[in-house]
């Protein structure tokens, strides 16, 4: 498909959704997890890219970003592709050709364009105690710095897993030395560096901040992930669950091949204040913040709440339509959105949370609203009489609305 073509089917799509564009699903592999099932992937496609290349845990929303997954990865994947009439572009192209009208000229001067993405993240076992780096270090292997956050939705967690605790940096007085030693004794099995890091259990309805250079292992609820749009780590535990092992090409994936073996470089990716902090939970932790009062939810039709917010980099909200009530919802932004339960209309577009998805087949679960459309508010209606219609909406940085940390 040329550029002409891809413009035409860019602006079929706009004309007929009213400035609203469906997302085909994004599913992403990974050779180091183990699929929670959560992610209503039909079971038969679990490994639908080949065995050899993992288990589908993760699909990613809103996403202009490739996935970094190795030798054999195909090229689009990790890309959302919009869907009208049969035929996909991807979202990449349109906001490559047609950013302004997609996220507005004021975001393109700010930030480039669309920068974030986000994703549900479905993992069996915990993942191993890993970091993001940031934009310097991130450089140098010519990518992003990955700040992201965590949500984690009650209709993606039916079940806890097999361990629903994150581990976050380091405990008080840990030394690096003992950190170091860690990396030394990478070959000996477990290297042990979850022995220095604190555990918290993980609450459905709440979250996590999690910046760049903060080692963290997260647990086994299904999370909802949105992120600065950056497919980079550096993994730090050698053994996971005593079962899994951890290849020391994880920890040097992003970085320099120089650096792959000079510990002292390795130490420099991380924000060693913020792993040390005693106070990581009151910094790091985060409740949903109500929109109003949720008390006027009845009179209104609808309750939204912010579920990620506070940062430079994106934010997040989730919105709640009551049962049989017709909605128009307003927002200062462009924004991707997946819905996480209930039925109905949005826009003109026909609206479902799926209760199982076969690979390589459309939904009707996920969106993105221009900003225009943002702006003068999609009609959202409810056709179910007794249950809600909830929806995740995920915003590039720069929300007007958003509210700060306290």
């Amino acid at each position: 498909m040329n550029d002409s073509q891809k413009r035409s089917l860019i602006n079929q799509a706009l004309e007929q959704g009213g400035g609203i564009v469906r997302l085909m699903p994004t599913w992403v592999p990974r050779s180091f997890c183990v699929p929670g099932r959560r992610l209503r992937l039909h079971p038969a496609d679990l490994y639908a890219t080949g065995a050899q290349r993992g288990g589908i845990d993760e699909r990613w929303f809103s996403s202009t970003v490739r996935a970094d997954n190795g030798p054999g990865t195909p090229d689009d994947e990790g890309l959302s592709y919009i869907y009208v009439g049969g035929e996909k572009v991807t979202l990449l192209d349109a906001m490559t050709m047609m950013a302004a009208v997609f996220i507005g000229q004021e975001a393109i001067d700010a930030y480039g364009g669309w920068v974030m993405y986000s994703k549900f993240f479905d993992n069996m076992y915990p993942l191993p105690h890993h970091l993001h780096q940031d934009d310097e270090k991130a450089a140098l292997v010519g990518k992003l710095g990955k700040p992201e956050a965590y949500y984690y939705p009650p209709q993606y967690n039916m079940t806890n897993g097999e361990y629903p605790y994150t581990f976050f940096g380091f405990e008080p007085g840990t030394t690096k030395d003992q950190v170091v030693d860690c990396l030394r004794r990478w070959s000996e099995g477990d290297n042990q560096i979850l022995n220095m890091s604190k555990a918290y259990r993980l609450t459905l309805g709440t979250g996590w901040d999690v910046a760049p250079g903060i080692l963290h292992a997260p647990g086994t609820l299904c999370t909802y992930e949105p992120q600065r749009a950056s497919d980079v780590f550096s993994m730090w535990q050698s053994l996971i669950f005593d079962q899994q092992v951890v290849g020391w090409d994880l920890v040097v994936k992003d970085v320099p091949p120089e650096k792959h073996h000079d510990l002292d470089f390795l130490m420099s990716l991380l924000d060693w204040e913020a792993n040390v902090d005693a106070d990581f939970a009151a910094h790091h932790f985060t409740a949903p913040h109500d929109i109003g009062d949720p008390a006027d939810a009845k009179d209104k039709g609808y309750h939204e709440k912010w579920v990620v917010y506070g940062g430079d980099f994106f934010s997040a909200k989730e919105v709640t339509v009551l049962p049989g009530r017709t909605v128009t919802v307003k927002d200062a932004a462009a924004y991707g959105c997946i819905t996480l339960q209930g039925y109905g209309r949005f826009g003109t577009h026909a609206i479902s949370a799926p209760a199982m998805i076969r690979y390589g087949e459309m939904t009707e679960d996920e969106f993105f609203v221009t900003v225009e459309a943002a702006r003068a508010g999609v009609q959202i209606t409810n056709n179910s009489s007794t249950e809600p219609l909830v929806i995740l909406k995920h915003f590039n940085p720069g929300n007007p609305e958003m509210p700060r940390r306290v």
